[in-house]
């Protein structure tokens, strides 16, 4: 790269990189030229720059755009959005799953934030240290990043900071009265205005505060959710974002017809979180993918999002994890730490837990009773020293013991410390295939991080570089330039994000350029980084040699520039109604 001293045409310009527009042509050698934060040329640019890159072997393609990420708080002591920054992440979306920190009062910031540790997995004493909590409406908080941004971002407006406002501690449970009604969708309606990009909700039984109760949105009717979606129809550049209970194994009729009807109703694209596909359980992608179909014969569209990559999370007997929701576990799992490890040493109660985790009764949580699978990561008791990345059966085997019984002896001696890996079920021949053919659904749409969230469980922001790598280098299951299709102007036509998601002239400069040959992601580590030395997982990229940010370089050879060139995106600025019924196929 070489900066030249004097005035240019351009500011900063790539040479010779194999181009990959994001509309999934097949990649052409072309430069590159950029001024003012817009791409002003394509092809053969003879202009100089004040920048110039040489991109001779690299390929230059679209930033990626992530479109369920929980960046709600980090960006506040963290505003470059890592590590999804390091894998060529420049657009991240958030304010999914109806958790939103605005619009809020005062007296219900503890509320919050034990929620938010709840839900998403965000560490209390980071939400407490590293956030101002000096906003109070959705404006207020769009206002706080405004300026301060690493990345692209935008938020949608979460039912339960809604619900809370409106009706409070004492209505939480309740179905909502017509005053009631009026008074939330006023305030969806103001925040909108502010600049959120739509609605989000759920009402998965899984979902519950930091006081064990079910959220609030969880009560909501029909009615309730029908009347939000008539607000967002009046609102341009706006979408739809829903969870159900459904989303962890298969929609209920009822719970179809009601996406289908807050597509209809808004008259814009939802989108729900997250298809899981395993060639084991063929009926459950249809009948996921019903939901989609049904949409489109009503004139709307419902999209899955699912992930091109095997996340790996990680579990903890003592610490909220897909342990804790295991059917059946509630009785053993909620007691306070001592008492669980009390009850987790009677062998009734092993034989109990281990009998339902098998069971149909289990439902998706049945996956996790593959006790022999586990991985035994950190451990701490003198008694497991050596045991860490081994496998639970070969322990079992060792011990002469059951596999359930030998993982329980290892966290119990662990103080129910014991990180856990679970091995992952589905990634089979067959599995993958399932994928691809998901994949060219066109209600289904790569994406689904959760980037943000579950910090030390999980990350599955390194999904781009891991794709890419894959999709180069080892299964090849479909073309480089489709799969940055699926990860750039995808997402980009579903939110409205007309000038973003593609290298052509007029677009924003986000750009993400990689070593065709090496590109992938390290293995996550985890590192303790958060406000008050909270853990999180973390994974550095492998061949991501630039990313650009509406036309300023935030990483360069892997690091971060320290930069800060994002954009707050807000409804019907940043972005266009889409109307569902001629939305592009994802």
């Amino acid at each position: 790269m070489s900066i030249k001293g004097n005035l240019t045409m351009f500011d900063y310009a790539i040479r010779n990189g194999l181009v990959v527009d994001g509309t999934g042509a097949p990649g052409r050698r072309a430069d590159v030229g950029v001024r003012d934060g817009k791409i002003v040329a394509v092809g053969e640019v003879t202009e100089e720059a004040t920048t110039e890159f040489d991109a001779t072997g690299l390929v230059v393609a679209p930033g990626i755009i992530d479109p369920h990420t929980h960046y709600d708080a980090q960006l506040f002591w963290d505003a470059t959005a890592s590590p999804s920054n390091l894998h060529g992440v420049t657009t991240v979306i958030g304010g999914n799953c109806g958790f939103t920190l605005a619009p809020i009062k005062a007296e219900d910031h503890d509320y919050i934030r034990r929620m938010m540790a709840k839900v998403e997995g965000m560490p209390l004493v980071a939400l407490e240290d590293g956030l101002p909590w000096d906003w109070t409406s959705f404006g207020d908080y769009l206002d706080r990043l405004e300026g301060n941004l690493g990345v692209n971002a935008g938020f949608l407006v979460g039912h339960c900071a809604l619900r809370r406002w409106v009706m409070g501690e004492d209505r939480a449970s309740e179905v909502a009265n017509d005053e009631e009604l009026k008074a939330m969708t006023t305030l969806l309606a103001e925040s909108l205005e502010a600049g959120g990009l739509g609605f989000s909700s759920s009402q998965s039984r899984t979902h519950s505060d930091g006081d064990g109760n079910p959220i609030s949105s969880r009560y909501a009717d029909r009615r309730e959710m029908l009347a939000f979606s008539e607000v967002v129809a009046a609102h341009p550049g706006t979408t739809l974002e829903y969870i159900t209970s459904g989303c962890l194994d298969m929609f209920s009729d009822e719970e179809m017809n009601l996406m289908v009807d807050m597509s209809t109703t808004a008259k814009r694209p939802l989108n729900w979180n997250l298809l899981t596909i395993d060639s084991r359980s063929p009926e459950k992608v249809a009948r996921q993918l019903e939901a989609s179909s049904k949409a489109a014969e009503a004139g709307g569209k419902v999209v899955a999002l699912t992930m091109p990559t095997l996340v790996p999370m990680n579990m903890s007997f003592r610490t909220h994890c897909a342990l804790f929701l295991i059917p059946g576990w509630g009785d053993v799992m909620g007691l306070p730490a001592e008492e669980r490890i009390a009850k987790l040493r009677d062998p009734v109660v092993r034989a109990h837990l281990d009998e339902i985790a098998h069971s149909k009764d289990a439902g998706v949580f049945r996956r996790l009773s593959h006790w022999a699978n586990y991985i035994i990561g950190d451990t701490f008791a003198p008694e497991n020293q050596g045991l860490s990345w081994r496998d639970v059966g070969s322990i079992a085997e060792e011990q002469g013991k059951e596999p359930f019984d030998t993982l329980l002896d290892i966290v119990i001696a662990d103080g129910l410390r014991t990180v856990l890996w679970p091995k992952a079920s589905d990634g089979d021949d067959a599995s993958w295939q399932a994928r691809l053919e998901a994949w060219n659904d066109p209600g289904v749409m790569i994406g689904g991080s959760d980037a943000g969230a579950h910090l030390d469980r999980m990350c599955g922001s390194n999904y781009p570089t891991s794709f890419l790598g894959d999709c180069l280098r080892k299964r090849k299951l479909v073309p480089m330039e489709r799969a940055i299709q699926m990860m750039t102007e995808a997402p980009a036509d579903l939110f409205g994000l007309d000038d973003r998601g593609r290298v052509a002239v007029g677009q924003h400069a986000d750009l993400f350029i990689f070593d065709p040959g090496t590109i992938g992601s390290e293995p996550a580590t985890l590192v303790n980084d958060l406000p008050g030395g909270s853990p999180r997982l973390v994974a550095d990229a492998i061949g991501v040699v630039r990313v650009l940010v509406n036309g300023i370089e935030t990483i360069v050879d892997g690091k971060p520039t320290g930069n800060l060139p994002g954009t707050l995106l807000k409804s019907g600025r940043d972005t266009t109604t889409v109307d569902p019924s001629a939305a592009v196929s994802v």
